[in-house]
């Protein structure tokens, strides 16, 4: 039976229906638009990964974005408890390649869209992935194309800084002060992790062309690390777009500035720079998409 978390997303658009999978995992089936094929094995899918404690209504219109281009797509919600005990977030992304690599979804091309912590979860995938790439190589072929919007990256505190602000943000120095006495306590089990998934991160198996949105002001990504992060992909063959802010808001860059992310959309996962494509109206289909997120502010 359907939550009414789900109840509520299904209602977004007629033609959507929702299938649960397994826990914190369900399927949006976009019937509204038909593969050029017409088999729905080819169909393309969106993995979504949302930020720690997002709100159904928020992820709705990242959805939405990607229902009206034509996507089906799959939301994993992260958990704190993934996060503070990594061998249960290990875990979780073996159910998670498990899943996307069953029959069921085994042949369709894929995207991936990491918003914050969603990051780290996609990196538990990335963890399993690396210790036989031999036999996942196929499976990283299917990946088209990764954005990572608000990567939660930097220094420990900043990591604890991030979980006061989503788990108890009336309480956030509190909490920071407790994650890093608990990190320190249990350092083989949670600090080690997460030096060995971040190792693995920047020596990311995936090499579809990626796209990176971040911000100076963010306290819970960490600007140059972002940027030392995405010239050492560079410097390792990765096709990476960037846009990056003075002034914007963690995980929320697509709903401030719109416009811009549409183009940027468009060169990724076109493949090309927008303006040179014969498909002009596939930039303004990105636009349109993104309009679903109001008013944007004019930078």
């Amino acid at each position: 039976m359907l939550s009414a978390t789900m109840l509520a997303r299904t209602a977004l658009s007629r033609g959507i229906t929702a299938q649960h999978l397994c826990k914190n995992v369900t399927l949006y089936m976009n019937e509204l638009t038909a593969t050029g094929s017409g088999s729905p094995t080819t169909k393309p899918l969106m993995l979504m990964l949302p930020w720690l404690g997002s709100r159904p209504q928020a992820v709705d219109k990242y959805c939405e974005i990607y229902f009206r281009t034509g996507f089906d797509v799959i939301v994993v919600e992260s958990e704190v408890k993934d996060f503070l005990w990594p061998r249960w977030g290990l875990d979780r992304g073996k159910t998670l390649l498990d899943l996307l690599l069953s029959d069921r979804f085994m042949s369709r091309p894929l995207l991936v869209h990491a918003f914050s912590i969603g990051g780290y979860t996609f990196a538990q995938l990335l963890v399993h992935m690396s210790h036989d790439q031999e036999k996942y190589q196929e499976f990283a072929n299917r990946i088209k194309g990764q954005v990572y919007d608000s990567l939660v990256v930097g220094s420990l505190e900043q990591m604890a800084t991030g979980l006061g602000k989503t788990v108890f943000p009336r309480f956030e120095t509190l909490i920071k002060q407790i994650s890093l006495l608990y990190f320190t306590i249990f350092k083989t089990q949670t600090v080690d992790h997460f030096n060995s998934s971040i190792d693995v991160f920047w020596n990311n198996p995936v090499r579809a062309p990626a796209l990176m949105f971040f911000c100076e002001n963010d306290v819970m990504s960490h600007a140059q690390t972002v940027e030392k992060l995405i010239d050492y992909w560079k410097k390792h063959g990765m096709d990476v777009s960037v846009k990056k802010w003075e002034d914007s808001t963690h995980a929320a860059h697509l709903r401030r500035y719109r416009k811009m992310s549409g183009v940027r959309f468009c060169q990724v996962f076109n493949g090309r720079r927008c303006t040179t494509s014969p498909e002009r109206n596939q930039r303004l289909r990105w636009e349109e998409a993104l309009s679903f997120f109001g008013k944007e502010e004019d930078r």
